[in-house]
């Protein structure tokens, strides 16, 4: 990193968050947890404040909707509701219950006598999060990095500056008040803070992008700090000629108008040709009557009267929003096949009540999550029981699909001897390795 970098403000934030990360990585499971207390009664203390913050926000958002300058989705995402605090609340509540990962051995292995290794979780380091809009991301994280022994760095979208700040100062001091090392957590408020960030691999171990396929190509793309993410949500729901049929109507509607806003809702419908007859008129007055816009191949529209046409291009669209493409496949072959190209290898689901296609489908299809019977929108951190998420990842290394406190750890190897040394292990005469697991916890 260049001196110019080390002596700007942003630079030293960093630097001290490397350095606030050490003592992180040690702090007690008690202080972490009481911080946690700290952080739901700091939330629910300052709502009023909060969602003041928001307003401004929201007020300068809505303006810009009206421009073109923003989507109804991003708008949407941007909005701060008592509900929604709550929902922070119940997702640093479940953090709180979870196990501390951290010097957590994960195996033993007796190398020989009085020569035992111990592989030991232990925190990332310094993560780096750059997400869009959605303000309910501050607490989700801050709350799983202090757990895990993480540091951060945020930085949300300009358009909610005045949301993001009121909510990292009213966590980062309840948190700071309660023992976590101070500087452990940083906010960005410039696209040049995130340019120089990117920059700084040399002190940010990890970084998660949350928002856009173009916004996360472009951090992939400008640095060499690993990047734990994906790029879209362009998410299946098959429905399978051996389909239940009130299974299929309701997954099918809940998938896209539950929050058509975000990446695990359903944006390509498939659909088996048997069963099409009677589904397709059903689930086109459904989709109707919630607003949402079809765009159908020939086949389905014949069943679709308030359909237009797809074309090629509505097959590998992310909408984020109340439309939906739907085409007809002849087999769950085809219809993982066409998944499996056209799919952002996010969340895809099948409805049938064919064990076979269930296992077919859960074996072949390539995504981080796969659903049978259920809709794409449970393919979430708090729902799938990891307290909340640092993001979705359709990465292949790692950690993939809702990553929770799992996906902040790595681990380390301590080796413990007593004066053991190698060259007694090298030679015709040497002494041999017993490589024998042991159920033991790493302990002094």
């Amino acid at each position: 990193m260049c001196d110019s970098m080390v002596m700007s403000s942003i630079g030293k934030d960093v630097i001290r968050a490397k350095s606030a990360a050490i003592e992180l990585a040690a702090l007690d499971t008690s202080v972490k947890d009481k911080a946690l207390k700290a952080m739901i009664e700091a939330l629910d203390k300052n709502r009023a404040a909060i969602m003041s913050a928001n307003a401004k926000d929201m007020s300068a958002a809505e303006e810009s909707e009206k421009k073109g300058e923003l989507t109804h989705a991003l708008v949407k995402r941007l909005q701060i509701t008592d509900a929604k605090i709550d929902g922070m609340i119940d997702g640093i509540r479940d953090v709180i219950s979870l196990k501390d990962p951290v010097g957590e051995t994960m195996s033993a292995l007796e190398m020989d006598d009085g020569l035992t290794l111990y592989q030991v979780r232990c925190p990332i380091g310094v993560i780096g999060v750059i997400f869009e809009s959605r303000p309910d991301v501050v607490p989700q994280i801050m709350s799983l990095c202090l757990k895990s022994g993480n540091a951060v760095i945020f930085k949300g979208g300009a358009e909610a500056g005045n949301s993001n700040e009121a909510l990292f100062n009213t966590l980062s001091e309840a948190a700071y008040k309660a023992g976590v090392p101070e500087g452990s957590f940083v906010l960005l408020h410039t696209r040049e803070d995130v340019s120089e960030i990117l920059n700084m691999d040399g002190y940010i171990d990890l970084l998660i992008p949350r928002g856009s396929n173009q916004f996360v190509r472009y951090i992939q793309s400008n640095t060499k700090i690993p990047v734990l993410g994906h790029a879209a949500g362009i998410c299946h729901v098959y429905v399978d000629d051996d389909a239940d049929m009130d299974k299929a109507l309701e997954v099918s509607l809940d998938s896209k108008i539950q929050y058509p806003a975000v990446c695990n809702a359903v944006e390509t419908l498939l659909v088996g040709p048997k069963i099409a007859p009677e589904f397709l008129p059903k689930i086109d007055s459904l989709y109707s009557d919630n607003k949402v816009e079809i765009r159908a191949d020939e086949k389905c529209m014949k069943y679709m009267p308030h359909s237009v046409k797809a074309d090629e291009k509505d097959w590998d669209t992310e909408y984020n929003d109340l439309i939906i493409s739907v085409k007809m496949v002849d087999t769950v072959k085809e219809a993982i096949d066409f998944i499996n190209v056209h799919s952002s290898h996010h969340t895809d689901a099948i409805i049938t009540e064919n064990k076979g296609k269930m296992m077919m489908f859960s074996k072949l299809v390539d995504s981080a999550d796969v659903m049978i019977n259920v809709s794409t929108r449970f393919a979430d951190g708090y729902r799938f029981g990891k307290g909340a998420e640092v993001g979705i990842s359709t990465n292949k290394i790692h950690s993939r699909g809702p990553v929770g406190m799992e996906g902040l750890m790595i681990y380390k190897y301590v080796l413990v001897g007593d004066g053991q040394v190698v060259k007694d292990y090298v030679g015709q005469d040497s002494k041999k390795f017993k490589h024998k697991s042991l159920n033991k916890e790493l302990g002094f």
